[in-house]
């Protein structure tokens, strides 16, 4: 296994090297890269907390939804293969928006992912919690002993993070092939008794029009599934954050980008087609945030389907680790570049890893998990959840038109430059900042379950709240770190690339 992870001279007992700064050098493979961008975006729990709430706003057509999802991902995707391939930089988005469109985008691509980070994790270890206690037969935990657990899943993940780069990619390994192998049995049993063996409730056989984006005539139901869709591929983007740790840091990282998006498309498929067609006919009332489990059972019996229920468990764990992971990276990059204190740069000396700036990642995850828990209205944690789509959105959107405007002199030497490095990273900015303006439009009102915000539905106030500190934060940086804003957008040097 070390062999997957470490590279060649390491495994050797060569002694590590840094980088230019301070990271360890040549820590991670290609393979590693691609298990770091899966499991971030925790399939099982992605599937577990959301596939219920696409089939209840389209029924059969989840398929459909997720081959739609997938479009802009893989737009964006190819903004981030050529961007890396030009400035292979820990802080992604922060570093290729700032040289591209200048300091101010920059900066807030930087901050929207930090904020993005922070609003997730609460959600991750409520979920790793409770399917933990779920997992031991214990339906109803206590408020405070849940939040023990949680917050416990953070403190250790963050922990792994600190401690050094191998041993968490060993760590998602090790999770993200035990997630996958429960995932593919669930989907390969249920479709068996589909077409053999008829389940007891009944089931339907898979057809064409599951398939088909335009077989969903409700527009306002389509944007409602694309969002939840979008959210469940979210995380891809993490390997990236740790290329300057890869070996071949310019082109393994771009090209595993490409495959990890592409394995998310099969699985989510597979999963979801077989899970929707043993559900039918009762579809409706299997639909929920507890879409699986009770699939599962059916499907698996009982035991196999504890397996299923622990796989969502240590799916949220290796997202939590994932979810560390490039916050603290984009914070070190942000501190080099001077658009924070010198102090959110340092490195280990030790373990050659962002060793401040994960704790502190860490320590507000946990303040802010702590503080959701004891605000009295049930769906809170969810919503800081859904607020990460605005995020998402918003700096998905300024990577896409960065690769178009930091390419913008290579353009025009070919067909296959203007349609690839142009126009395909432009058009998935410009699908992102239309999800974002329906996301907008969602949420400005509260479900019925949710507690309004000054007459505002929280997962808006949380998300675009959330920027707005941001735009607070970058005028005090301005006046603290007025170098930084110095900085002129940039194009891209061909010549570098090939060093």
């Amino acid at each position: 296994m070390n062999s997957a992870l470490v590279s060649g001279q390491q495994a050797k007992g060569a002694p590590a090297t840094a980088n230019r700064r301070g990271l360890k050098k040549d820590a991670l493979s290609f393979v590693s890269n691609i298990v770091i961008g899966i499991a971030s975006t925790a399939p099982a729990y992605s599937l577990a907390a959301a596939l219920g709430s696409i089939v209840m706003v389209v029924k059969f057509n989840v398929p459909a939804i997720l081959i739609a999802a997938y479009v802009p991902m893989l737009f964006i995707a190819a903004a981030y293969y050529h961007l890396n391939r030009a400035d292979p930089d820990c802080g992604t988005s922060f570093s290729w928006v700032t040289r591209a469109m200048g300091p101010y985008c920059g900066w807030m691509a930087g901050w929207a992912i930090i904020a993005t980070d922070i609003l997730v994790m609460p959600g991750l270890a409520q979920v790793a919690a409770l399917y933990s206690f779920r997992f031991f037969g214990i339906d109803a935990p206590g408020a405070t002993t849940q939040a023990v657990v949680g917050v416990g899943y953070i403190a250790l993940m963050t922990a792994f993070c600190y401690l050094g780069i191998e041993l968490s990619a060993r760590t998602q390994k090790l999770l993200l092939a035990a997630e996958i192998v429960l995932l593919a049995i669930f989907a390969a049993v249920a479709l068996l008794k589909v077409y053999g063996t008829a389940p007891p409730g009944g089931s339907t056989h898979i057809a064409p029009g599951w398939f088909n984006p335009f077989a969903v005539s409700d527009f306002g139901a389509f944007a409602q599934a694309m969002l939840i869709a979008v959210f469940i591929y979210w995380g891809w983007d993490c390997g990236t954050s740790v290329n300057e740790e890869t070996e071949n840091p310019r082109t393994a990282p771009a090209r595993a980008v490409l495959v990890s998006t592409l394995f998310l498309l099969a699985l989510y498929l597979l999963v979801a087609v077989a899970a929707v067609a043993f559900a039918e006919p009762g579809l409706e009332k299997n639909s929920g945030d507890n879409f699986l489990a009770p699939l599962a059972n059916s499907v698996l019996g009982f035991w196999p389907a504890q397996l299923l229920i622990l796989s969502v468990v240590t799916s949220a764990i290796a997202s939590t680790l994932t979810t560390i992971l490039p916050t603290a990276r984009t914070v070190v990059s942000m501190a080099h570049a001077g658009a924070l204190p010198k102090q959110f740069g340092e490195i280990h000396p030790r373990f050659m890893t962002p060793g401040f700036a994960t704790l502190v990642m860490g320590a507000f995850s946990i303040l802010w998990y702590i503080v959701l828990c004891y605000i009295p209205n049930t769906d809170i944690l969810a919503d800081s959840v859904t607020a990460t789509a605005f995020g998402i959105a918003f700096y998905y959107a300024l990577t896409g038109f960065a690769c178009a405007v930091y390419y913008r002199r290579e353009l025009r030497k070919s067909a296959k430059n203007f349609i690839f490095i142009g126009v395909v990273p432009a058009l998935g900015g410009l699908i992102m900042m239309a999800l974002f303006v329906m996301a907008c439009q969602s949420y400005v009102k509260p479900d019925q379950d949710s507690t309004a915000i000054c007459g505002v539905g929280p997962a808006l106030v949380f998300g675009v709240g959330c920027l707005g500190l941001g735009v607070i934060l970058m005028i005090l940086a301005r006046i603290w770190l007025p170098d930084f804003f110095q900085r002129k957008p940039e194009v891209v040097d061909l010549s570098q690339m090939s060093s």
